[in-house]
């Protein structure tokens, strides 16, 4: 092993030993998120530079020329995880995501982001995929600092820490109790698009429409257009 290489790879040691020391000594949870998701990107770092040892020295160090090793990378591609299942209690409301195989990674490579309304939960590198599942616009606030994730056989447990905890979720998002809301409006037996009930389901659906996001917008405008073969556009 030349010189360089092995200097190299005694920094990038150091340099993971002194993050999982952190990791361990912060008590902020996306502190540790964020030392852990650093310790992940360097121990794949000493995993690519190990491997070119290896190379270089099955090939014999005492060469006249400088040795390149090119070790194939496999690339990973993201897939959106959407279906889950949900329950609450009076302090958590907790979502149970199925996944098979996530235990047989490491554990630094699951990773769960919590916002007031929203949560992000990644997982990366688990054969050769990343996975991804987002709920966005939470039904009531939730506390990132008691957020917590479980790893379990085949599926990951996410705990949302409730704000309030004399609040009994009736959905998960504010889109789904929206929805909800706006079916009461549509009169049974009712086959025509006149009357107060479809006024009320269409001023509804334009208040979801323009206070949502992106995401939120794409998908009623395609719901509506799916639905609607005529009436007013939002």
């Amino acid at each position: 092993m030349n010189k360089s290489l092995k200097e190299t790879l005694t920094e990038l040691k150091l340099d993971q030993a002194e993050l999982e020391k952190l990791s361990k000594l912060s008590e902020r949870r996306k502190i540790k998120d964020l030392l852990t998701l650093e310790a992940a990107k360097i121990a794949t770092q000493l995993q690519k530079l190990e491997e070119e040892a290896t190379q270089i020295e099955a090939g014999g160090e005492n060469v006249s020329k400088p040795v390149s090793v090119v070790v194939p990378q496999r690339k990973s591609y993201e897939v959106k995880l959407n279906e889950y299942a949900w329950g609450q209690s009076k302090t958590n409301v907790t979502f149970y995501v199925n996944l098979p195989k996530v235990e047989t990674i490491p554990k630094e490579n699951v990773t769960c982001t919590f916002q007031p309304q929203s949560l992000e939960l990644r997982i990366r590198g688990l054969e050769n995929k990343d996975y991804l599942f987002v709920i966005n616009k939470l039904l009531h606030a939730i506390d990132p600092e008691k957020s917590s994730i479980v790893i379990k056989t085949d599926s990951i447990k996410i705990l949302a820490a409730k704000v309030d905890q004399t609040q009994t979720w009736s959905h998960v998002t504010l889109l789904e109790q929206r929805a909800s809301e706006a079916k009461k409006f549509k009169t049974p037996g009712d086959g025509d698009s006149s009357g107060d009930g479809t006024q009320g389901l269409v001023d509804i659906m334009r208040d979801m429409y323009n206070q949502g996001d992106d995401e939120m917008k794409r998908t009623i405008a395609k719901a509506w257009a799916e639905s609607q073969s005529k009436g007013p556009a939002f």
